[in-house]
């Protein structure tokens, strides 16, 4: 969903990291290399950024508008 801005154990700011963090990881790093990186050194923070899971696109699909385009896809096939 939403990434947390801040750690929930150490208030260290976390929620610029995501993106880079991705880009990292898609670049070939591995999950604790990319980490390093980012400069998360604390088991804390490195948890904040693995187990946050996006759920923003799957979300959309329940609004209004998400539902409304999924009931023209339907009548139209």
């Amino acid at each position: 969903m939403i990434i947390p801005i801040r750690c929930f154990s150490c208030g260290k700011v976390t929620g610029d990291l995501w993106e880079r963090y991705l880009k990292l990881v898609d670049d070939g790093a591995t999950d604790g290399e990319a980490m390093d990186q980012l400069g998360l050194k604390r088991y804390c923070c490195r948890r904040m950024i693995m187990t946050h899971v996006d759920l923003i696109e799957k979300l959309l699909k329940y609004t209004p508008e998400g539902r409304h385009e999924k009931k023209v896809t339907l009548h139209r096939g």
